[in-house]
């Protein structure tokens, strides 16, 4: 089920109003139905696939349960061991199975040898990543006795199902969102007021700039060998655009729609073009990821508590694994290994300091290159990177492919209104637009956003990207 769908149109009142109005304050009520409620809301792509998600519930909520009482380090490590096998065993098999099985091939056929190793036709289950990174994350945090194991399994299944989050993040700790499904929840107007905002942006930003976005950036990158440089810069201007808006969207739907029921979500991005080193663009960029990277591989790895040479390391392995993890292709991993090299150039040849505000060519330089890496994330394969990467160089054109004069207009319009937004935020944090304190200014915000939504925004039920993931 789509957030930009009629059927979630339809779907989230009817929650809204059983939350409310039937279950009340019952806690274990209101967890049931949320519970309910999400695994109607997964099972609408692929009612099959809940399995996974119901087994992979059930393997964390025990082992959980056993960590928190076993003391023997031996058999602490091999219920944690248990759970990320079986987690990343599903993840693997599901995501990974065909990439590996080609990779082998031709790595063989590479050095001359004949090698046949069969393919799947494997369906990829929707957000498979984004729950099994959650479910990990609570055997790890209880293995490293940060977290108190819960003994209610309605309330852990609703957890690890959140539909708000479910399938695209905020990849949420259990120490942070678990807690809340103990919690009361009191009706508040003006929480539910602020999380109907946030959905609307969210939504401005998906339908209105993303996917308007994705019109001209699908006609550019699905035509490589018809287009010159400077069409292909464009393009991939564009994307970066695109792809901010899709998830930063989807995720502040998701925020907001969490909220609605009092719940409080993760902050996921902040502004991240607004960067001015790459430290702080992972900082600001996918955030909910970048410290689950952060927290369970580059600091168990040693972090920056071992050699130089080591730290350089840990960088590039956490940023390659991270990449791999965006999706089964090469293009991936080099996008992962690009930001790796940038993280480590600029902590150790460039030793940037970041906690000063970079000015606007810092900011811009980290754009651009933050576009360069993006050429390989959004191409279909490394050849192509390579040659739109060749064309931008050696045959940059004297003409931008423009297409539909409407949806280059409409783009450009969009990024405007989104930067200028972001802009403002960012260096007047005062500045308010769909809370301004005067009701009138408040109201025409609010109208002219829906209308502007309505008038030219792209209902096609395009997917959101991260859901590939």
């Amino acid at each position: 089920m789509l957030f930009n769908s009629i059927d979630f149109a339809i779907f989230l009142p009817i929650v809204f109003l059983l939350y409310w109005l039937v279950a009340k304050n019952n806690l274990k009520r209101r967890n049931v139905l949320l519970l309910v409620a999400s695994y109607l809301f997964y099972g609408w792509w692929d009612w099959r696939f809940l399995s996974l998600i119901v087994f992979s519930s059930f393997v964390d909520f025990f082992v959980g349960h056993y960590l928190g009482k076993e003391e023997v380090p031996a058999k602490r490590k091999l219920l944690l061991w248990t759970s990320i096998l079986i987690n990343l065993g599903f993840l693997g098999f599901f995501k990974y199975y065909n990439f590996f099985a080609e990779s082998l091939v031709d790595a063989f056929t590479f050095f001359g040898q004949g090698f046949q190793l069969s393919t799947l036709n494997i369906i990829l289950p929707v957000g498979i990543s984004f729950y099994t990174f959650q479910t990990m994350s609570y055997t790890l945090d209880i293995y490293q006795k940060k977290f108190e194991p819960t003994d209610d399994i309605i309330a852990f299944f609703a957890f690890v199902s959140f539909f708000p989050q479910l399938v695209a993040g905020p990849i949420e700790r259990a120490a942070h969102l678990l807690p809340q499904f103990h919690e009361p929840k009191h009706f508040s107007y003006q929480l539910i007021s602020e999380g109907l905002k946030k959905m609307l942006w969210g939504l401005f930003m998906k339908v209105a700039v993303a996917d308007r976005l994705s019109l001209y950036v699908d006609a550019i990158y699905n035509n490589v060998d018809m287009h010159t440089g400077l069409s292909f810069v464009v393009a991939t201007i564009f994307f970066a655009f695109q792809i901010y808006c899709d998830f930063a969207g989807y995720s502040l739907i998701a925020i907001g729609c969490a909220q609605i029921f009092g719940f409080d979500l993760m902050e996921n991005f902040r502004r991240p073009y607004l960067s001015g080193s790459f430290k702080e663009f992972w900082g600001r960029w996918h955030i909910s990821l970048s410290t689950w990277f952060r927290d369970y591989v580059y600091i168990p790895l040693g972090g920056s508590r071992v050699s130089t040479s080591r730290q350089y390391f840990n960088l590039f392995t956490t940023f390659v694994v991270s990449g791999l993890w965006h999706g089964a292709n090469w293009t991936f991993i080099a996008w992962g290994a690009i930001h790796g090299l940038y993280q480590i150039i600029e902590k150790g040849v460039l030793k940037i300091n970041t906690k000063k505000r970079a000015g606007f060519f810092r900011i811009l330089l980290v754009f651009l290159f933050t576009c360069l890496a993006w050429i390989f994330f959004r191409a279909a394969n490394i050849q192509d990177a390579l040659q739109i990467l060749s064309t931008i160089f050696t045959d940059p054109g004297s003409q931008i492919h423009i297409g539909d004069k409407g949806i280059f207009a409409f783009s450009i319009l969009g990024i405007m209104i989104l930067f200028t937004v972001d802009f403002m935020q960012e260096f007047y944090p005062e500045f308010k637009v769909l809370n301004h304190p005067n009701v009138v200014v408040r109201f025409a915000c609010i109208s002219v956003l829906i209308l502007y939504i309505v008038g030219l925004g792209v209902f096609d039920g395009s997917q959101f990207i991260y859901f590939q993931f």
